[in-house]
C-alpha cells in the first residue's frame, strides 16, 4: 500500500524517480548530516534506488519524502525500518533540511510515523536512536511521545535510545 499522508503543512509520500536530485542535495549540508553515519555519495544513491525497489515490492516499511503543501518544496526524508534483528521493534528516523528546523515539523512527522507504525505493522514497540549530542532530535522524540531509555550501542557508538510501546487495546 503506497504511503501518502497529508497534514495542513506537509505531505509524506513515496519518492519518485525525479526526486533524486533534491534527495541527494540534502546530504551535501554538513550540518544536516552531522549526526548520521558517514556514507559515500554512491551509498546514498543505492539507498534511494533500494527505496524505489521497496515501493515496487509493496513493502510496508521504508523511506519516504516530506514535501510542503503549498509549493512541493522538499523538506526531508523519514523512515520506518526493522530495528536490527529485534523482533517486534520498528525504528523511526528522519532528516530535515536546515531551513525547516525548529518549526515543529519533525515532531509532527515523528508522531505520524509512530501512529502509522502501530497501524500498519505488528510492532510491539516503536524505537529511535540519536547521537548523544543531538539534543534537537531527542526533543522531537519526546514530543512525539517516546520515552528516553538507557543508552544503546550501535556499531561501537553509544546512542540515546527512545521507545514507545503499542497501546493496549481493551
Amino acid at each position: 500500500m503506497p504511503l501518502h499522508i497529508q497534514t495542513p503543512r506537509f505531505v509524506i509520500r513515496e519518492f519518485r524517480p525525479d526526486d533524486l536530485d533534491v534527495y541527494m542535495a540534502l546530504y551535501d549540508d554538513e550540518d544536516v548530516i552531522l549526526h548520521l553515519p558517514k556514507r559515500s555519495k554512491q551509498e546514498n544513491l543505492d539507498i534511494y534506488q533500494n527505496t524505489l525497489n521497496d515501493y515496487a515490492a509493496g513493502k510496508s516499511l521504508g523511506r519516504w519524502g516530506i514535501f510542503t503543501n503549498h509549493d512541493g518544496e522538499y523538506i526531508g526524508t523519514c523512515l520506518l525500518r526493522q530495528f536490527y534483528d529485534q523482533e517486534g521493534k520498528v525504528e523511526i528516523g528522519y532528516l530535515l533540511a536546515k531551513k525547516f528546523w525548529g518549526k515543529g515539523i519533525a515532531s509532527e512527522m515523528a508522531h505520524i510515523l509512530v501512529c502509522y507504525g502501530f497501524m500498519h505493522t505488528d510492532a510491539k514497540e516503536i524505537v529511535a536512536v540519536t547521537t548523544l549530542g543531538n539534543t534537537g532530535s531527542q526533543k522531537v522524540l519526546l514530543n512525539a511521545g517516546l520515552t528516553r531509555r538507557p543508552n544503546f550501542k550501535r556499531d561501537g557508538l553509544e546512542l540515546a535510545y527512545f521507545s514507545i510501546k503499542r497501546p493496549e487495546s481493551n
